[in-house]
């Protein structure tokens, strides 16, 4: 039997908002996740090098599929957000940055550099530079 208090309740997600060190922490774990489930893709395309000829092009016949190109894009981000997060707590390790304004200005750079690590790596695969 349940025993009713007037004790307040505590926030959940819908009412509470996570600050944005909160979203990165979490999209970090996510990523990580992600990259551990990347890897049994990885595993069928080297897999598919060692196999021979029909091998690879059977590989290249399904890699070539829209939904398996943005996969591959999402495991790239993904690579590159969770290394610029790894760099982030190699600074903390350091003892420095636990002040809220930098907390902020480093995810925000985080951010903007796994984006723009994802992006030089797409122009650099697809115009060859």
């Amino acid at each position: 039997m349940a025993i009713h208090t007037n004790r307040p309740t505590s926030p959940h997600l819908q009412v509470y908002r996570l600050p944005l060190t909160g979203i990165i922490s979490i999209t970090h774990r996510m990523t990580g996740m992600m990259l551990s489930a990347g890897l049994i893709l990885f595993v069928y395309i080297v897999s598919a090098l060692a196999g021979g000829g029909v091998a690879y092009d059977n590989m290249q016949t399904l890699m070539s599929h829209w939904l398996l190109k943005l996969i591959g894009w999402g495991f790239i981000y993904a690579l590159f957000f969770h290394l610029c997060h790894g760099v982030r707590h190699l600074i903390w390790d350091t003892g420095h940055s636990f002040d809220a304004d930098t907390l902020n200005r480093y995810a925000i750079i985080e951010l903007a550099a796994s984006l723009v690590l994802t992006l030089m790596t797409f122009v650099w695969g697809y115009y060859g530079l």
